[in-house]
């Protein structure tokens, strides 16, 4: 019963990853090899010299990650709340300003797998102190911030669960 159950989760994921625009696929898997170190994405990803710079700065940016993995606070404490939060706020700010992802789904189902499921209770309030900052233009601001559910927002819990689909390159067989 137990790997009907994980099965199931398995494949909600993978149709709620299907759900995402190409765009937003491409860019969550990319991120995905940056973040967790997985492949070279300069190889794998880049196709002109305005994504080589994209990805190196993302390499850079993603150095905080090693910072928050260890580090995500209580649920019910303010002890590490401002550090946490303000490193999630500036790696949100940085994905959001690149313009790849659309909306709160798919930034969370990222996030998700860049930082483990702990993180969860704190993607509604980076997610959207990073879609209101004035990094983000005017009109995508808006789109963003009207992208997350009320339901999404206001959660009184959050699942444990790790996720278990992790999206990669998916190499083109030679027709």
């Amino acid at each position: 019963m137990a790997k009907t159950g994980t099965a199931s989760l398995t494949i909600a994921e993978l149709r709620e990853f299907a759900s995402f625009s190409p765009c937003e696929q491409r860019y969550i898997k990319r991120s995905l090899d940056v973040g967790l170190g997985r492949q070279d994405a300069f190889k794998l990803w880049a196709r002109d010299a305005a994504e080589m710079a994209a990805i190196r700065s993302q390499y850079v940016t993603y150095q905080d990650l090693k910072i928050l993995r260890g580090t995500v606070p209580s649920e019910t404490a303010l002890e590490g709340i401002e550090a946490f939060l303000g490193k999630l706020i500036r790696l949100a700010a940085f994905d959001l300003a690149q313009e790849k992802i659309d909306g709160f789904s798919a930034f969370r189902f990222l996030y998700e797998r860049l930082l483990g499921a702990e993180v969860r209770p704190f993607l509604p309030a980076a997610f959207c102190a990073a879609a209101a900052l004035p990094q983000i233009r005017p009109n995508r601001r808006k789109h963003l911030l009207q992208s997350i559910s009320e339901a999404a927002a206001t959660a009184p819990g959050w699942s444990q669960r790790e996720p278990s689909f992790y999206p990669e390159w998916v190499e083109k067989e030679a027709a």
